[in-house]
């Protein structure tokens, strides 16, 4: 299994122990990591390579946001880096109690790619084609993600678990 690491994050795979299948062929990414499990699963596959899962946990979906929205994230990370990142990652347990998660360096670039980043149904439809399973698992109570926008998307070409008094983290308590 090869798992990608949320937007300032590393080592976060452990939060997502009872969801993910650990099998050689299953690839997973949480929030920006998504994005990225999504894209080396379409080369993967390009190359040959065989790839059965593909797990989406709380992917970094913003198509919903507004250009305003955007910006102001952006704005907000150049004005002070670490406050945002501070701000982020409480957002990230809420509404439940912080843990402690491991950091990784970050640059303005990751955060404008996962915030602008648009979800290709079409790319998505075609790795099921080609025998790929797709699943999504959202949180209900994520305060990151649009995640009943992202559950809409997703629906009609993945497994979409929804986890309902879940947090971005997916975590209930």
């Amino acid at each position: 299994m090869k798992f990608f690491s949320g937007f300032s994050l590393c080592n976060e795979v452990d939060f997502f122990q009872p969801f993910i299948n650990e099998s050689n062929y299953s690839v997973c990414g949480f929030s920006y990591g998504a994005i990225k499990a999504f894209e080396y699963v379409q080369k993967a596959l390009q190359e040959g390579n065989r790839v059965d899962r593909l797990q989406l946990l709380s992917p970094a979906f913003f198509q919903s946001k507004d250009a305003k929205f955007k910006r102001l994230q952006l704005m907000a990370y150049r004005k002070n880096e670490d406050e945002y990142l501070r701000q982020f990652i409480n957002a990230c347990f809420l509404p439940y109690e912080r843990r402690d998660v491991e950091h990784s360096v970050t640059v303005l670039e990751e955060l404008e790619e996962l915030l602008m980043y648009e979800w290709d149904k079409d790319a998505l439809k075609a790795l099921v084609k080609k025998g790929v399973v797709i699943e999504v698992y959202l949180g209900g109570e994520d305060q990151i993600v649009d995640s009943a926008a992202a559950k809409e998307f997703f629906l009609d070409v993945a497994t979409v678990t929804y986890v309902k008094n879940g947090n971005h983290f997916l975590l209930t308590e």
